[in-house]
């Protein structure tokens, strides 16, 4: 599988406003774009937990902190998180 790499320009004012180290903020951006791919339907809670660097457990849970459940899972989505384990 070909990766890409996306690259977002930001600046040591951005992590003092926010009091974040880079290594924080970039995760957390990661979570964000994620969690709105899969807030859209444009990703499996699978895909999006890969995006985001994490288990897909972990991101089912972190959901919550936006809102969202990951009970809006559908079968085909089911069936290719399972192929993708």
């Amino acid at each position: 599988m070909v990766m890409h790499t996306l690259t977002v320009p930001y600046s040591d004012t951005l992590l003092l406003s926010l009091k974040e180290s880079p290594e924080s903020f970039e995760a957390e951006a990661r979570l964000l774009l994620a969690v709105k791919l899969y807030e859209l339907g444009k990703v499996s809670t699978g895909t999006a937990a890969t995006l985001a660097g994490m288990s897909r457990v972990a991101f089912m849970f972190a959901l919550s902190r936006f809102g969202l459940s990951p009970m809006g899972i559908d079968p085909d989505e089911l069936t290719e998180d399972l192929r993708r384990q």
